[in-house]
């Protein structure tokens, strides 16, 4: 029986499933193809827990874990309100096409509007097809204030500390 759960980073059986499917997206073609490394593999759950912004919603098929959802609180300048950036969408190659996603979605939406969020945010590969399928199968588009302006582009800078 599928069961979708905000998560309690806490608890060391939902901490141990966060690292356990965050390192299964890690090693999908999706997720870059390379494990977690130690680093984040010891530390995730306790730095994620220490963030009064970061949030998480787990999918369980009976007891294992399947699916995982982190996302992390930011703020709408143009809304002067908070919105919730979907960070990571996980649900195991086992377990897809069973709308997984969209169950862990709809509770990231229910956690959003008791915040007081204007908006979820995300970003999806190009090449993703299923998920952007799954995406705007819940309703989301690509973001654009003006089509004549075009579609807004996610870039990165990494930083090394």
């Amino acid at each position: 029986m599928l069961q979708i759960v905000r998560a309690d980073l806490g608890d060391s059986s939902h901490a141990e499933a966060l690292v356990y499917l965050l390192n299964a997206y890690a090693m999908d073609p999706m997720g870059g193809g390379e494990a977690l490394s130690d680093f984040t593999r010891a530390n995730l759950a306790d730095r994620l827990n220490a963030r009064a912004d970061a949030y998480a919603v787990l999918a369980y098929d009976d007891d294992e874990p399947v699916g995982l959802v982190v996302c992390i609180e930011g703020f709408s300048t143009f809304a002067c309100k908070p919105l919730m950036n979907i960070h990571d969408v996980v649900v195991l190659a086992s377990h897809r096409g069973r709308d997984i996603a969209g169950k862990m979605l709809a509770e990231v939406e229910t956690l959003a509007k008791e915040l007081g969020c204007c908006k979820l945010t995300l970003e999806v590969l190009e090449g993703n097809g299923p998920a952007q399928s799954a995406y705007r199968r819940f309703g989301f588009a690509a973001y654009e204030l003006d089509p004549a302006m075009g579609q807004a582009r996610f870039w990165e800078k990494k930083l090394s500390v």
